[in-house]
């Protein structure tokens, strides 16, 4: 891990921090509810075709992630850093994300014979990888053909070439061609018996949703002018967002299977919503509301680990004969309120009590780097 010294701010995009840290804050929410059985829906992921507001929230991670891609190496080029230095530094995070992705996987029981190696992190340090080292050898033509390759391809391969063993393509839970290719490449279990939602070939159109990131880094990189490079985020994004819909008739929006549709739907709003950031808050001033977000997004995957691994304390540890959570949720039950309202609070209020060791890094200078 990298601590670095530097409060971010100067120079940098608040607008980005605080989108960042806020969609940060909002994966942990969805992940840690106070009870599994009372979610509202929108809170839920969709269970296969379809979206959900939390399906953006992972798309919208690796669009930030493409973004930051951009904003960093760009800095580092102009600075003459040798290749070959970023090439290592490069590995080096990739390898520490996905490293510490699979110590979440094992944690708290590591039970190593049903080991997932597949995951949220472990798809994060793959498609920066490949993100970063595609930014720092090609220009922004061949970085927008490789998403218009990855997609196409990754459409014709899951819609034409039939799934082995039912003699036609299928796009069915555990009966397309990811899911077999999955079984036969992928180590490990997976989420579900037959397929995994963050498998290997599904991380083929993740990289291209980290792509459209990079593009809209290069955007904000290369025009000075921060009124225009607003307008066109948005007016890209919205035109991004209805050729997601408009594909999605013929191959659905679809997150367990990142479908092509799926990456152009939510990298559109993704681009809409970092617009709208910019405008309020580069542009407008509106930066106060901004904290909450810049302090979880200057350390981002920390908190994200941190949540990952003091859950015990909160579900499984018993105090008073029943776990925190469970002596949350049932306060709020004997008090007559919804059974999901109650989960949500917990829900929230779990977010507050990952924010508070990370508010106090913040406070310090402290931003973790994996």
């Amino acid at each position: 891990m990298e601590m670095s010294s530097h409060r971010p701010g100067a120079g940098r995009l608040i607008s980005l921090d605080a989108f960042r840290g806020l969609t940060i804050a909002a994966m942990i929410m969805v992940n840690f509810p106070g009870s599994w059985s009372h979610v509202y829906p929108p809170l839920l992921h969709k269970p296969w075709h379809g979206i959900t507001p939390t399906d953006l929230i992972f798309p919208f991670f690796i669009f930030i992630v493409g973004v930051s891609i951009v904003l960093a190496y760009s800095k580092r080029i102009d600075a003459g850093l040798p290749k070959k230095n970023l090439y290592k530094k490069i590995a080096s995070r990739s390898l520490k994300i996905f490293a510490v992705g699979i110590f979440l996987s094992l944690y708290p029981a590591f039970d190593f014979e049903h080991l997932r190696v597949a995951g949220v992190l472990q798809r994060i340090a793959l498609v920066f990888a490949a993100c970063a080292l595609l930014y720092l050898n090609s220009g922004w033509k061949t970085q927008a053909w490789t998403v218009v390759v990855l997609l196409a391809g990754y459409w014709l391969a899951m819609t034409l070439i039939p799934t082995p063993g039912a003699g036609q393509p299928m796009l069915e839970p555990g009966m397309n061609l990811a899911a077999w290719i999955d079984r036969q490449l992928l180590p490990g279990r997976m989420w579900q018996e037959t397929w995994d939602p963050e498998g290997l070939f599904s991380t083929l159109p993740a990289i291209a949703s980290g792509i459209t990131g990079m593009l809209a880094g290069r955007l904000i990189a290369g025009n000075k002018n921060r009124d225009r490079t607003v307008i066109w985020l948005f007016v890209l994004g919205f035109f991004a967002c209805i050729l997601g819909e408009m594909w999605g008739w013929i191959f659905p929006l679809n997150k367990p299977l990142w479908t092509s549709s799926y990456v152009l739907f939510t990298s559109g709003l993704a681009a809409m919503t970092l617009a709208a950031f910019m405008f309020l808050v580069d542009m407008l001033g509106y930066s106060r509301w901004t904290k909450f977000g810049v302090v979880f997004g200057a350390n981002a995957i920390s908190a994200y680990v941190l949540a990952g691994i003091i859950y015990p304390l909160f579900y499984r540890i018993p105090v008073g004969g029943a776990s925190i959570n469970n002596h949350f949720v049932g306060l709020f039950l004997n008090a007559g309120y919804d059974p999901k309202l109650a989960s949500l609070l917990f829900a929230i209020s779990y977010v507050m009590a990952i924010f508070v060791p990370v508010y106090i890094l913040y406070r310090k200078k402290i931003f973790i780097k994996l």
